[in-house]
């Protein structure tokens, strides 16, 4: 192989691996922002599981791309950890459609894919167009990569270097080591087997020399999801482990079959004379029959990981950290990265929010029985609403530059104005805490009618933040309209309690400063009704 071969060589595999991210690219934004309820509604049988799997992978030519989603579903909550093992299965199964596009020569008709997307993107202004423009010149594109590919490597049969290279290859160890650890370097199996495709039809390659490393190629894909779930939960970490296991079951399992039977001759009957078809039903059947074997013991794969990775004693200290979010993710180079961000935020939002609510009721309480242990706790969820604010906000202005949907966009940075009102709420309850701190050191108890508007102003306040359900994905009008209406009743209730406490004032029925202490602790009330309030706004936008 010249410098001009390998050029092209190095062309070709930018152009296919171009052509899968434009792909992938054009189905986000597409249909990006749906694939959560998708997911939700489908996952639960395995059998559909597998199926939108399959259907995912298949449409953006990526079975690391689908595992990388799953991954962060999972992490952030989305996905239980069972449902995974039936997507990453069929994920598998769609990552073979590659190969069998490539056998089938649709590349023949690659320039009119990419002539097609173009007009799509560039002469049509529909937004939805667009995006279908991608994936179908991202498919072009793949193609035109897969032909200079293989048009690069056809003087590599003349070389007795490389034919003495790939005869070692028919050795299963060598094989499987070389498949896995080229497909871990370029992260990407439709790629990998591409090339091997390209090899064979140059006629450089064989079935018999090639079979190991195919085999290798599917373990090899697995190492985009382990980066992927570096600094995730235990389950999200449980999920490439999963995968892993999935694949390397399946090569131990075909690794035998063609020792033991002459497996390869069959797939060479079956398409004697194109090498490219031969491949991709290797690959095929490989991860079709893997899964049929595998699929009735899926829960059994997931003890197993459990048993791998189990839950840490110190996983529930008290440490503050992040619960969902992967500050190390990279949302605009994964498939339904935006997806998975919003849930995140989503998940560690609603954590905020429960605490805030938590000092809310906790802070009344002090007021109208103070108990020494609970000073601590109050400071606790403050401090740790203080840490999940930074944080977040933190992560949010990371990805929010990053290529999304503008209703992805729009939904991330609501996040970054609720939190901020999560936190204000949380500093009016600690300073109602701060009143009942003060109360108990002059040693005042609260008159028998004071103590009655205290508890009005607990009852409504949670009353009012539990209006805001943070488990939904928005509020909906009716909800809306119950927080203003109580809004409005928190205002009246503010006037009306000062009106009392000024004419208890006047009939020296109080003390001065505990007087000023009331009426502070009555705009703390007030101020957490009004961050509602903005919350509910956010929320309803």
């Amino acid at each position: 192989m010249n410098i001009t071969q390998f050029l092209s060589l190095l062309g070709g595999l930018a152009l296919f691996l171009l052509g899968m991210n434009m792909m992938s690219d054009g189905l986000e934004k597409a249909a990006g922002n749906k694939m959560k309820k998708i997911l939700e509604k489908l996952t639960t049988n395995r059998f559909l599981g597998v199926a939108v799997g399959a259907a995912i992978t298949a449409v953006i030519q990526s079975s690391s791309a689908t595992t990388v989603m799953v991954v962060g579903f999972v992490n952030s909550g989305l996905m239980t950890l069972r449902q995974a093992i039936w997507v990453i299965m069929g994920a598998n199964i769609g990552t073979t459609i590659t190969g069998q596009l490539i056998a089938l020569d649709v590349g023949v008709i690659a320039p009119v894919f990419a002539i097609v997307g173009v007009v799509f993107i560039v002469f049509l202004k529909s937004k939805k167009l667009y995006h279908i423009g991608h994936i179908i010149g991202g498919l072009g594109v793949l193609f035109v990569g897969m032909e200079m590919m293989s048009g690069s490597m056809s003087g590599l049969r003349d070389s007795q270097l490389f034919m003495d290279t790939v005869t070692n290859l028919s050795n299963p160890f060598l094989g499987i080591a070389v498949g896995a650890i080229f497909t871990a370097i370029i992260q990407s199996s439709s790629a990998s087997v591409g090339i091997l495709q390209a090899l064979s039809m140059s006629g450089a390659i064989t079935l018999n020399n090639s079979v190991f490393v195919l085999f290798g190629q599917n373990i090899g894909t697995c190492i985009t999801a382990v980066l992927a779930s570096i600094g995730t939960t235990r389950n999200a970490k449980r999920t490439t482990i999963i995968h892993l296991m999935f694949n390397i079951i399946g090569t131990v399992i075909f690794t035998c079959i063609c020792l033991v039977l002459p497996f390869t001759d069959w797939i060479i009957k079956l398409t004697p004379n194109n090498s490219a078809a031969q491949i991709a039903n290797v690959h095929t059947i490989f991860n079709i029959v893997t899964t049929l074997l595998l699929l009735p013991v899926g829960t059994y794969l997931e003890k197993i990981a459990k048993k791998i990775l189990p839950e840490r004693e110190d996983e529930n200290t008290g440490e503050m950290k992040l619960q969902f979010i992967s500050p190390t993710a990279v949302i605009n180079h994964s498939f339904g990265g935006a997806s998975v961000a919003i849930s995140q935020i989503h998940k560690e939002v609603n954590r905020m929010y429960d605490l805030a609510v938590n000092n809310v009721q906790l802070s009344f309480d002090q007021v109208l029985h103070w108990e020494e242990k609970k000073v601590a706790i109050v400071e606790q969820n403050e401090e740790y609403i203080d840490f999940l604010n930074a944080e977040i906000s933190k992560y949010i202005s990371s990805i929010i530059s990053a290529e999304m949907s503008e209703k992805d966009g729009k939904a991330i940075s609501m996040y970054l104005g609720i939190i901020g009102n999560v936190e204000r709420i949380s500093d009016h309850a600690v300073n109602i805490s701060g009143y009942a701190d003060l109360l108990k050191e002059k040693g005042s108890m609260l008159a028998e009618t004071v103590e009655m508007e205290v508890r009005d102003m607990k009852r409504v306040a949670l009353g009012n933040l539990k209006n805001i359900n943070m488990l939904q994905d928005n509020i909906t009008v009716t909800d809306l309209d119950n927080v203003i209406e109580t809004e409005d009743k928190i205002d009246e209730m503010a006037v009306i309690y000062r009106e009392n406490q000024l004419c208890r004032l006047l009939k020296n029925e109080c003390k001065g400063d505990i007087s000023v202490i009331y009426s502070e602790l009555i705009t703390d009330f007030e101020r957490i009704g009004d961050h509602i309030m903005n919350i509910a706004e956010y929320m309803a936008d």
